[in-house]
């Protein structure tokens, strides 16, 4: 079952994140991803991720394609004007790569390249306009009309996950929604409370029935990788309760997968969950472990649905 039908059936979806290699070596990346199969729904392949050189995720996600495995192409706004973004997209398609997630990409001061110039041609919700209007209407954003098949392209965005306060409106995530996504993969949030919290107030907006929305989570290696990712990547949510808990434990790495499998039962639980997105950051070899262990505790698992009239 591919990705989007995976979603529209209910089922608890799971991503995962495989950063494609510094390097021209096709093994390399299959060696991350092929462990995978069966076990995750699609994998995400990041756009120079971090604002760092790595193999062209488009290349990646076509040898994904052509391994079997099905990819979520990640297209930021950071590296491409209109022509090489659209150019990108078009190329996507006759790969047959129909999953994309839509960001804004790192600032390139933040990577190992700082004199790069960043382009920021098109934003966002602008470029999830783009790909809609090539798979609704066979244009391009000049009005250009497509030759061949239009793009059947499933459409994502990112976002933080907050503890609401009183009166917050998901502006920005309702925007999104409204150029096109389908699907949201979030930020780190490894507390299963605020996660409640934020998808209530996503459901009271009316959001939890235009999008599908994945939780992310790491499987944690060590108190360092905790704490670094608290530090470093905005808007993260890491419990001082999980992060004593890695302190305590004899096998830091153990505990966190142990952490990583309860959370992923936790948010099956929750209504309007779609699935989780697992972004392994120095301990990718734990996630076959644990996709593998889930499914096995929780055969056919469906997403828990919205209550009534949300």
């Amino acid at each position: 079952m591919s990705f989007r039908s995976a979603l529209a059936a209910g089922e608890f979806v799971l991503t995962v994140e495989v950063v494609p290699p510094v390097a021209g070596d096709s093994a390399l990346l299959l060696a991350q991803a092929l462990p995978l199969r069966g076990l995750a729904h699609a994998i995400n392949v990041p756009d120079g991720p971090s604002a760092r050189v790595h193999m062209s995720a488009l290349a990646a996600a076509g040898l994904l394609q052509a391994n079997g495995l099905e990819p979520i192409l990640q297209l930021t706004c950071r590296d491409r004007n209109r022509i090489a973004l659209q150019s990108d997209l078009l190329g996507a398609a006759a790969l047959g790569i129909r999953n994309l997630l839509i960001l804004r990409g790192d600032d390139p001061r933040a990577g190992d390249e700082p004199q790069a110039k960043p382009v920021f041609d098109l934003d966002t919700r602008d470029l999830l306009h783009v790909a809609a209007a090539m798979r609704d209407r066979g244009r391009l954003l000049s009005g250009t009309e497509l030759q061949g098949e239009r793009p059947d392209f499933f459409l994502g965005a990112a976002d933080i996950p907050v503890d609401p306060p009183p009166g917050w409106q998901p502006a920005s995530l309702a925007a999104k929604a409204e150029a096109g996504a389908r699907f949201v993969q979030t930020q780190f949030c490894m507390d299963a409370g605020v996660v409640r919290r934020y998808v209530a107030a996503l459901r009271q907006a009316g959001l939890t029935d235009r999008l599908a929305i994945l939780i992310g989570l790491a499987p944690l290696g060590s108190v360092r990788s905790a704490l670094w990712i608290r530090k470093h990547l905005h808007g993260a949510v890491i419990p001082d309760a999980i992060v004593a808990r890695l302190a305590r434990a004899a096998d830091p790495r153990a505990e966190g997968r142990a952490i990583c499998l309860e959370l992923l039962h936790e948010l099956s639980e929750i209504p309007g969950v779609a699935g989780a997105h697992l972004m392994p950051i120095a301990n990718a070899s734990a996630v076959p472990d644990i996709l593998a262990q889930f499914r096995r505790e929780t055969p056919g698992r469906r997403a828990a649905r919205p209550a009534e009239g949300g």
